[in-house]
């Protein structure tokens, strides 16, 4: 072939080679995102958190970064999925189920009882030393990175197919399915008994009467027609609702500054999405569970004293006897401003 028939040809190619080169430098990284719950964000808060994030973290990066999402655990269950987030470069929303076999300590922030309102609990998860440490002990473990604390529903509260809650004594004789085993120290208490039922289990062990009740936010209690098997709800504030972001902490750790700080920011805006949306519409939610049926019980703040005064020393004796430390206890009430129950 003549040399003047070879150029074409060589320029062709080298320009198609700097192309794919481009194309290689500029391509996007894909990070999976893995969640519980369906992709409802009317009806699930995670999946609302996970939405926010992927748009943020597009829009932050340049598109240089790109969240897939795998809510409806389809990336395994708590423990399978934990697995992934430590050896590869993903992120997961866990829930207790998924942290508590690492870090046993995050028991001590579902301690019952422990906030006065969503404030309160705010201050505790972004400021507070206790859940810094929290962070530390993950990392030093596993090597992983927990971004954030994810609120999913509101607070928990107590219902039941028996008879109306208004105070710790209601619950004597009353069966409740427990989420896990500090869970079941709290009803126990109170005079109940618990036992762990799956969630996906719940509503037909509350419908054929092998658990008379159970506790959960609002949004959980309309997402799994619970309202159809229950007949009261009290809200009494028991725990905060939360999951917990972990990133793969060799994928985070690897990002350039400007990255690492467009996820941060991205989770923290995302938050706050999702804290004013989940906020704003508990009311709206109760109200929903009165209009199909529920009669909604409102505790008094002797009656609110004395689900704390019965409650919160059995669920303390419960966290030590997991050999969490004291340190990780009395760091936590000090958060919490409930100090006075290490004298107790």
């Amino acid at each position: 072939m003549h040399f003047s028939m070879l150029r074409p040809v060589l320029l062709t190619a080298a320009v198609t080679g700097l192309l794919t080169t481009a194309s290689l430098a500029n391509a996007a990284t894909t990070i999976n995102l893995s969640y519980n719950g369906p992709s409802d964000a009317d009806k699930n808060a995670v999946h609302l958190f996970a939405s926010n994030l992927k748009r943020l973290v597009e829009e932050k990066t340049d598109g240089d970064i790109q969240l897939k999402l795998y809510p409806n655990s389809m990336l395994g269950e708590e423990q399978e999925r934990m697995e992934q987030v430590v050896n590869t470069p993903s992120l997961n929303i866990a829930s207790f189920a998924g942290l508590s076999p690492i870090v046993p300590e995050i028991y001590v922030s579902a301690t019952p009882f422990l906030f006065d309102d969503y404030n309160a609990a705010h201050e505790f998860f972004d400021e507070g030393d206790y859940w810094n440490k929290v962070e530390e002990a993950l990392k030093e473990r596993t090597g992983a990175e927990l971004l954030g604390v994810i609120e999913e529903g509101g607070f928990l509260g107590f219902t039941n197919s028996k008879r109306p809650i208004k105070g710790p004594d209601d619950f004597e004789g009353l069966r409740f399915r427990a989420m896990d085993p500090s869970q079941v120290a709290l009803y126990e208490a109170f005079g109940a008994s618990g036992t762990p039922i799956p969630w996906t289990d719940t509503y037909m062990a509350l419908k054929t009467n092998v658990a008379d009740g159970q506790m959960n936010p609002p949004m959980y209690i309309i997402m799994g027609s619970l309202y159809e098997v229950q007949k009261y709800f009290t809200r009494a504030n028991v725990q905060y609702s939360d999951q917990f972001l972990v990133a793969n902490g060799s994928w985070y750790e690897g990002l350039s500054e400007d990255d690492r700080h467009a996820i941060d920011s991205a989770v923290e805006e995302a938050n706050a999405l999702n804290r004013e949306d989940v906020e704003k519409r508990v009311d709206e939610r109760v109200q929903f569970l009165a209009d199909n049926g529920m009669t909604i019980i409102e505790p008094s703040d002797e009656e609110m004293a004395a689900f704390r005064e019965k409650g919160q020393p059995a669920y303390i004796d419960w966290l030590e006897e997991q050999g969490i430390g004291d340190e990780w206890i009395k760091m936590a009430l000090e958060d919490a401003g409930q100090s006075d129950l290490l004298s107790d």
